[in-house]
């Protein structure tokens, strides 16, 4: 009876701690772990990049400039990202962040995306934004949706679908933070339609509810696409 009693206070206890250990990325164990992108030999990444020894780390992993400057945005979407992930801030190895900034042409769009690793949180800082965020089948699909203005802020809950898109007459751009130093993307349009090897045009027009010309037309489109988001 005592040993049942003890199986399930630790099952109880596994259960409680769950929550926190699945929330973000691990703890780093050390002040910094600036990851190491010439390292060929290790392949495999599990939770980031083998560190650089600290004694020839030098102080630049701790600074950047990267998001001063804004990104072309003559693309199909209008828009353009500037990624400040660990390929180009090698001090945010293990630390459980990340950056993006994000330009918008008048009428550009940051299309609908997914982040599965990590909550968003964003800065406009010029111009007008459309944001809007779809819940889950729990809210209904609810769409949640606001303009946001140069100033204001906007979170995306981790996994939720979400867009941007300027509605004003001027060039936007918003900067975003991520609590993952690797938050993953899930660009729906690509996904659907892009994917390699592609999703067969029968599931598709089942799903979508169309007919098998207008799926054709749309993976013609997204055919060997990389389309960005953030």
């Amino acid at each position: 009876m005592a040993y049942s009693k003890t199986i399930a206070c630790l099952l109880f206890t596994t259960l409680l701690l769950a929550p926190a250990i699945m929330a973000t990325d691990p703890d780093p164990l050390q002040d910094f772990c600036v990851a190491d992108l010439d390292d060929d030999d290790n392949k495999v990444r599990v939770n980031g990049y083998p560190c650089i020894p600290m004694s020839e780390a030098g102080d630049d992993f701790l600074f950047s400039s990267k998001l001063s400057k804004g990104g072309n945005t003559s693309t199909p979407n209008g828009s353009a990202v500037t990624r400040l992930d660990v390929t180009e801030f090698p001090g945010e190895n293990t630390q459980g962040v990340s950056m993006n900034r994000v330009d918008f042409a008048p009428g550009g769009t940051n299309p609908p995306h997914v982040h599965p690793r990590a909550t968003e949180i964003g800065l406009v800082m010029k111009g007008e934004l459309l944001v809007g965020i779809i819940g889950s089948n729990e809210s209904g699909n609810k769409l949640y949706s606001r303009v946001v203005r140069a100033g204001e802020n906007f979170l995306i809950p981790r996994g939720l679908m979400h867009f941007q898109f300027n509605v004003g007459k001027t060039e936007a751009y918003m900067v975003v933070a991520f609590n993952s130093q690797n938050p993953g993307i899930v660009f729906v349009p690509l996904s659907l339609f892009g994917s390699n090897p592609p999703i067969p045009t029968p599931v598709l027009t089942r799903a979508l509810r169309v007919d098998a010309e207008v799926v054709e037309l749309l993976k013609s489109r997204f055919a060997g696409g990389s389309l960005q988001a953030s």
